[in-house]
């Protein structure tokens, strides 16, 4: 894979760091600002409709950049938007400042996402994907847990200045590292934004994105009011908090690791067991949250297992929608945030029911059941291989030419 590769994965990090980093500072800030949980865990979905909105819309302001100029100005803004956010002095400010992350993160991830896909051969998108996503789950091994710990002893606000910092060095590699011309778009310029959403708009491409918004809407319905459950029905202390965020984090590097070896080739089985497993996994995680060594177990298993499904999909909405490459990434970050801004409020909203703290895990598992019954029909969508085979709008519009012209030995 080339090394541009790994310096977008290095911002992609400080990103997952912030997106992630509330499961595990969620009832320090609550008590700090004065609100339930539950208001606290609108942040999250602050964030991800922010991203849902800024995605679509910072790929088409940035077709007329440079990558490289799209890619550093959307770090600077969020690196900014942190700053403010450590100096918030109410829930409502601080939801501003994290809708402006949002906004920037969004464009940062929707060019890259094109970005990658150009910078290799055509039918190896699902690694250089799970290159790029290796960001956010290291973030959630490293960079999560070490913000609850940081948050622990320091307060949640020098957790968002630390952000802001790590942004600093993932700025320059981006400068130094990443090529100063077009990538993606430079070979899409003469297609219009209008051909370009219609093709992302056909029903393969839809379909796939509504698939991700499910699956990514149980995994942060459930994640997002984790630490809630260790503390609570688990009966563990608070210092058990980041352990059972890095076994979460470390399931879903698994989980992407294994997926971009078999995303390309051999989605079907990946999405189809991994699925399976998530459906019987979230239930069992609400019915043995009592006992620890149950629950963590189980924490680590569905890390890995949503984001091997997650990242499948994605991949396969890149084949998929590989005649619209400038918004093939904005599709796939709004489809995923889709999910991450409806799993909290409607994890928040079960926490108010009969089940209490296990809520959530029992919302995920009928997200999933929805998810499945829904891609039952959709099954020569979700088995097919590489660029090569896949079908439908994937043949059209010059795909093969600019990433041919773009793409690096891997």
């Amino acid at each position: 894979m080339p090394l541009p590769l790994y310096l977008l994965a290095l911002a992609v990090f400080a990103m997952g760091t912030s997106e992630f980093m509330l499961a595990g500072l969620l009832p320090a800030l609550s008590s700090e600002l004065g609100v339930t949980v539950g208001a606290a865990g609108t942040l999250s979905s602050a964030y991800a409709i922010g991203m849902v909105v800024g995605a679509p819309l910072t790929a088409v302001l940035s077709r007329s950049l440079p990558g490289r100029r799209a890619l550093l100005g959307s770090l600077l803004l969020f690196t900014a938007a942190h700053a403010a956010g450590a100096a918030a002095p109410d829930l409502p400010v601080l939801l501003a400042t994290r809708v402006v992350a949002a906004l920037a993160n969004a464009g940062f991830l929707a060019v890259a996402l094109t970005t990658a896909a150009a910078l290799v051969p055509a039918d190896r998108k699902g690694r250089a994907l799970a290159v790029l996503l290796s960001g956010t789950t290291v973030a959630t091994v490293a960079g999560v847990p070490a913000g609850a710990a940081l948050g622990a002893a320091l307060g949640w606000r020098a957790v968002f200045l630390a952000v802001a910092a790590l942004c600093l060095p993932a700025a320059l590699g981006i400068l130094t590292g990443v090529p100063a011309g077009r990538t993606a778009q430079g070979a899409t310029e003469r297609l219009s934004v209008r051909a370009e959403f219609a093709r992302l708009c056909r029903p393969r491409p839809v379909a796939v994105m509504l698939l991700a918004a499910l699956v990514n809407a149980a995994t942060f319905a459930g994640f997002t009011y984790l630490a809630p459950v260790v503390t609570g029905a688990a009966g563990l202390t608070g210092s058990w908090v980041p352990v059972a965020l890095v076994l979460f984090g470390a399931g879903s590097f698994t989980g992407v690791t294994v997926a971009g070896r078999l995303s390309d080739r051999r989605p079907g089985p990946v999405l189809a067991a991994g699925g399976a497993l998530l459906l019987v996994g979230w239930p069992a995680l609400a019915v043995l949250a009592h006992r620890p060594a149950a629950l963590l177990a189980l924490v680590f298993a569905l890390g890995a297992l949503s984001f091997a499904v997650g990242s499948t999909l994605i991949a396969r909405l890149l084949y998929e929608a590989a005649a619209a490459p400038t918004l093939a990434g904005a599709g796939a970050t709004a489809a995923l945030n889709v999910g991450a801004a409806a799993g909290p409020l409607g994890g928040a909203a079960a926490l108010g029911t009969a089940a209490g703290d296990l809520g959530p895990f029992w919302l995920s598992g009928l997200l999933i059941l929805s998810a499945l019954l829904f891609a039952a029909p959709l099954h020569p969508v979700l088995r097919g291989g590489t660029g090569a085979r896949a079908g439908g709008g994937a043949r059209g519009g010059g795909r093969g030419r600019g990433e041919r012209r773009t793409g690096a030995p891997g």
